[in-house]
């Protein structure tokens, strides 16, 4: 911190120092200039960037194609697809394709999206809703909800666990009694 210095005394100290006099901000009054090495800067600034990009991940849209017809087996299979891809931080776009007359009863592939949407609801969020785009219908399933590491085979998934939840709050307590057996009452 010099003060305020006529330009030419500065560039006189910056000779002295071997440094160069760079313009910081020159739409300050009076300019703000700094006495650096200015190769050095440059390089390390570039250093900066570099590093910034390799930290830096890009976000891929991956597809999965299916049809109004495909078999639970199948559907399954692309789950575990989805679930991988979601895993690695990748969007995923859900693609079902109609064929003929399959076009007139979008109603399965609409089911077939919700159920996808709903089974990795623990990894993953519904970005764009399915809707329909000429003889296709899509859905963007992006990382979201719980985000990390998917719920290994073992664990129940939320889905199962509401459903249980369900079906205890339902049931009579007097049913829930008499499904117990006699040794174990006590």
């Amino acid at each position: 911190m010099l003060g305020v210095l006529d330009t030419s005394e500065a560039q006189k100290l910056a000779r002295e120092a071997a440094l160069d006099l760079v313009e910081v901000n020159p739409k300050a009054h009076p300019p703000v200039c700094k006495i650096m090495d200015f190769g050095k800067f440059k390089y390390e600034e570039k250093k900066r960037q570099g590093d910034a990009r390799k930290r830096q991940t890009s976000v891929e849209l991956k597809e999965i194609k299916i049809r109004p017809k495909t078999d639970d087996h199948d559907l399954d299979f692309k789950i575990k697809h989805v679930r991988r891809f979601i895993d690695e931080g990748n969007k995923v776009k859900i693609t079902c394709r109609f064929r003929g007359r399959e076009i007139t009863h979008p109603e399965p592939a609409q089911k077939q999206l919700q159920f996808i949407a709903e089974t990795v609801s623990d990894v993953a969020s519904v970005e764009t809703p399915p809707r329909m785009e000429g003889r296709t219908m899509s859905m963007i399933l992006a990382p979201g909800a719980g985000r990390g590491r998917a719920m290994s085979p073992r664990q129940p998934q939320p889905v199962v666990i509401e459903q249980r939840a369900r079906v205890a709050m339902t049931t009579d307590p007097d049913d829930i009694a008499s499904d117990v057996p006699p040794d174990e009452e006590a």
